[in-house]
């Protein structure tokens, strides 16, 4: 097994999720819209997202939009978790990417040796950041 990945799904709203994260991660966006797929389009859908792909580094998100037809379900079914070197790194994840969303759970020190927090962004994505704070033996 070489990698998990997580993907999201969007009602509409796939570019501008990924191009924010994009930004708050400073991560590179590679964006296929459905008029470059092979389905048949119409002018609604045409500037859809098919797929895209947000990286850095190794560590890799991808999403879309939902076709018409299929209905988003939003909900607190997945989380993406991101593993931070520092607690300032924690902190400037929370802050940019709570923008105009909700926090869940303030950064804080918790009993499992971690500075760890967590938001719902305002495309309602769930996010957790943890930096580990205890030295393990």
């Amino acid at each position: 097994m070489k990698a998990f990945n997580t993907y999201l799904n969007f009602a509409g709203t796939c570019r501008q999720a990924m191009e924010f994260y994009a930004k708050c991660l400073d991560a590179d966006l590679q964006v296929m819209p459905f008029s470059q797929g092979p389905m048949e389009v119409t002018p609604e859908t045409k500037d859809m997202v098919l797929h895209a792909r947000l990286s850095k580094g190794d560590q890799v998100i991808m999403a879309s939009d939902c076709p018409p037809g299929t209905p988003l379900t939003e909900g607190n079914n997945f989380s993406i978790c991101i593993h931070c070197e520092s607690r300032e790194e924690v902190d400037k994840l929370f802050a940019s990417l709570g923008e105009k969303g909700k926090p869940v759970m303030p950064a804080q020190d918790m009993f499992w040796g971690a500075y760890f927090g967590m938001i719902t962004d305002k495309f309602g994505i769930n996010w957790m950041f943890s930096f580990e704070t205890a030295q393990h033996s």
